[in-house]
């Protein structure tokens, strides 16, 4: 016959119960923490003696816009009027280093609810996005892959939303609508779009293409290929993708944005223009074009 377990004393069960209630405790209360650490951190362009709005909302600024930009490193909310003129400062906090999508949405909630009232929200995702799903995810969680984004915001906020590629929204804000426009953001990864007239071509991914040595132009021109070769050999590397983009495109123009852009240190050429990153928020109000 086998021999008998042992029972546990029960005062050792009590202990290992009460350990185990106290570590879900812990877990609950450090996750609150991080939470509200997040929200803290959502001030309007760093300044934190000013106010979110710009001024009350007049009725000739409706349909209101709530444009929201999802980066690698930071997550980014402005209100925007009907014409795209901002109606709030730019609200900021960093993507969680675990940027899983119920972390992501938890601190995009916390900067929203900064913002009195909104009529609709698009959004742009670092990502391959078709039918309001997140198809890919190169600098964010693998658990965004084939995510309902649209959907979960919609319910999330109880209003209608729109989703679209990150760099394809920065390029409805940037470009002037005639000829065959090209858009570059240089940030944690390297996100691209092309525009013929104004109309988008989609599903464009150049980052992910070989380029130098097996190493897609992401790999070389993203964050960690900044880190990895040095200001001096990227800006070179740089210089070099842009003169293949021009014999490979033959765009009118090309708009290069990102929070890396501003660490370009060379002669662009004259067809060549750096935009600001809040074109990624402007250009929210174009996914609505059609209404």
């Amino acid at each position: 016959m086998p021999a008998k377990q042992k029972k546990m004393p029960r005062k050792k069960k009590a202990v290992k119960k009460i350990g185990k209630k106290l570590l879900k405790k812990a877990k609950k209360l450090v996750k609150a923490k991080v939470v509200k650490k997040l929200a803290k951190k959502a001030v309007p362009d760093l300044e934190t003696n000013l106010p979110v709005m710009l001024g009350p909302v007049p009725g000739s600024a409706h349909p209101t816009t709530l444009a929201v930009d999802i980066g690698g490193s930071g997550l980014k909310v402005m209100l925007l009027d009907k014409n795209a003129k901002p109606l709030s400062r730019r609200l900021r906090v960093e993507t969680p280093l675990v940027s899983t999508p119920e972390r992501v949405l938890k601190a995009l909630d916390g900067l929203v609810k900064q913002i009195p009232e909104f009529d609709r929200a698009s959004i742009g995702f670092p990502g391959v996005v078709r039918n309001g799903v997140t198809l890919t995810a190169a600098n964010v969680s693998k658990q965004w892959i084939n995510f309902p984004l649209e959907a979960r915001l919609k319910k999330m906020w109880k209003k209608p939303a729109r989703l679209g590629n990150d760099a394809d929204v920065q390029g409805f804000g940037a470009i002037q609508g005639k000829g065959l426009e090209m858009v570059v953001t240089l940030g944690t990864g390297m996100g691209n779009a092309l525009f013929i007239n104004g109309h988008l071509v989609p599903g464009l991914e150049l980052g992910h293409h070989p380029w130098k040595n097996n190493l897609s132009y992401e790999m070389i021109l993203g964050k960690r290929g900044y880190k990895r070769i040095g200001r001096k050999r990227w800006n070179a590397m740089l210089k070099l993708a842009i003169t293949q983009w021009a014999h490979t495109f033959n765009y009118d123009r090309l708009y290069i944005g990102g929070g890396n852009a501003k660490k370009i240190d060379f002669k662009l050429p004259a067809n060549v223009t750096i935009v600001p990153n809040t074109e990624g928020l402007f250009g929210g109000v174009a996914l609505w074009r059609d209404e």
